[in-house]
């Protein structure tokens, strides 16, 4: 009987590992990766000052369905997605009942589950309506409040790497002040849904 030599055997078996690892199922996370879904995206732009909201030059950008609709576990899958980008979660919860802003940093929000009315800009800005798997990403300086909520709605909000948010509440006392923070932040160098391309580095660079 011809014997096999151990290196021959090691080969082998590790031919055989790869086929029977390409036959188990994949996990939410790296099927949703593999399918590499078409996220749209959708810009707001909100760029005069109402009342003491500043507002901001950048559209304010709404990912339609970030999550592939096969991932079964929404917030999972934003976690990652935003760390592996650089915009690791601080923080889940609901969007503030009241008009607010941040005059530090960009802040992004994703929707892991339930559905809620946002209003944007200020007291006279647009509503929008968002459910689990959209993403939102606001500028620096551009106002938001929740207007209505299912009572499951949650968001994980997230921020460029290394960066906390400052709360402004809607104070023209405060505007002058907010602006020249808003004026200091540099542009993150990648987007917290789309990576390397797309995204802000085009909608935002233009």
């Amino acid at each position: 009987m011809k014997m096999t030599s151990p290196s021959q055997f090691s080969r082998r078996n590790f031919c055989q590992l790869l086929l029977a690892a390409s036959a188990m199922p994949l996990s939410s996370y790296a099927r949703s990766q593999a399918e590499s879904p078409h996220v749209a995206i959708q810009p707001l732009s909100l760029t005069k000052v109402v009342n003491g909201v500043p507002n901001d030059k950048l559209p304010l950008l709404i990912y339609q369905q970030a999550v592939p609709a096969s991932t079964d576990d929404a917030d999972s899958y934003l976690s990652q997605l935003f760390a592996k980008n650089g915009w690791p979660v601080q923080w889940r919860y609901q969007i503030f009942p009241f008009t607010h802003y941040h005059s530090n940093t960009h802040e992004l929000l994703g929707v892991s589950q339930g559905s809620a009315k946002v209003q944007l800009g200020g007291e006279t800005g647009p509503t929008v309506s968002v459910k689990q798997g959209d993403v939102i990403l606001i500028p620096a300086g551009v106002g938001h409040k929740q207007l209505s909520a299912t009572e499951d709605f949650q968001v994980l909000g997230a921020y460029p790497q290394g960066l906390s948010p400052d709360l402004y509440h809607d104070d023209p006392s405060k505007l002058a002040e907010a602006q020249q923070h808003i004026a200091k932040i540099t542009m993150p160098t990648t987007d917290p849904v789309t990576g390397k391309q797309g995204g802000i580095l085009t909608l935002w660079k233009a």
